[in-house]
């Protein structure tokens, strides 16, 4: 009787399991659907999931009706460069609230992550106008450096960097390694499940980001992916089989991102909130 209440708790899970499973993938299916359809098939009622023509000029369109290459290698560009620099900004300020002691230390980290509570409408203003005064507003650099510093991934790195034993650290420094030596040559080889995270959760942010290009960029030549995917959107009509196509391959830069890290990510989910 135990073993067949398993089995039918077991394979109740698996049901819920597949569900929840179909329930997620239903919109990308239809996504991925209207865009090889024509604009007068998106919308019919009932769905047609499968196009009873696949329309694969639309993929073709969408480079010749606006720029796409040129959206597509701007939101590669500050995607990279802002995860490359925030996994160093966030670890180096990681590392320095975890392992190295100075006045303050804990009172300055709350503050700090006490700024994720703050809404970013609540600042976007005073940012625009700052960077309006360095002449900085429209220029890629500036984007850049607005988005060089997170204060969750600090957050997040410090709850890993929390489970490297100090005595390993401690060892390092009898031997006559640095601190920049520890953290470069110990610490984040340690910390590349956390990285990988981070990595994940900042490239997907940034290369979903609309309100900030739209803010911040002017210029066609500037603009991002999903500044390109807004130009299908007309006054009078709308392309939807366009922007269902453009989203698709939107989706493979970040679908590639996860399954290259996917491994680090689920261990360093798992493993950065051990300690706190």
């Amino acid at each position: 009787m135990v073993q067949k209440n398993n089995k039918a708790a077991r394979a109740a899970q698996y049901i819920l399991l597949v569900v929840l499973t179909i329930t997620t993938l239903l919109p990308l299916i239809w996504m991925l659907s209207a865009s090889l359809k024509l604009s007068t098939e998106v919308f019919t009622s009932p769905i047609r999931w499968i196009p009873e023509t696949f329309h694969w000029e639309n993929y073709a369109q969408i480079w010749q009706k606006v720029d796409f290459g040129r959206f597509t290698w701007n939101s590669a560009k500050l995607t990279v460069l802002v995860t490359l620099i925030q996994l160093l900004t966030c670890s180096f300020a990681a590392y320095g609230f975890t392992k190295c002691r100075f006045p303050g230390r804990d009172t300055l980290f709350l503050g700090y992550v006490a700024t994720i509570a703050i809404p970013w409408q609540i600042f976007m203003l005073p940012q625009y106008l700052m960077m309006n005064k360095m002449h900085l507003v429209d220029s890629h650099l500036g984007y850049v450096l607005l988005s060089s510093f997170a204060a969750f991934g600090v957050f997040l790195l410090r709850q890993f960097f929390l489970g490297i034993p100090n005595e390993l650290l401690e060892a390092a420094r009898i031997d006559g390694l640095s601190e920049y030596g520890i953290y470069f040559r110990i610490v984040l080889p340690l910390a590349k499940p956390a990285m990988a995270t981070l990595a994940i959760f900042t490239f997907v942010n940034v290369w979903n980001d609309f309100m900030g290009p739209m803010i911040y960029f002017n210029t066609e030549s500037n603009k991002t992916v999903p500044l390109g995917i807004r130009m299908f959107v007309g006054q009078y009509s709308t392309d939807y089989q366009l922007i269902m196509a453009a989203s698709v391959l939107s989706l493979i830069p970040v679908l590639v991102m996860y399954i290259f890290c996917q491994k680090y990510f689920v261990q360093g989910v798992a493993t950065s909130g051990l300690k706190g």
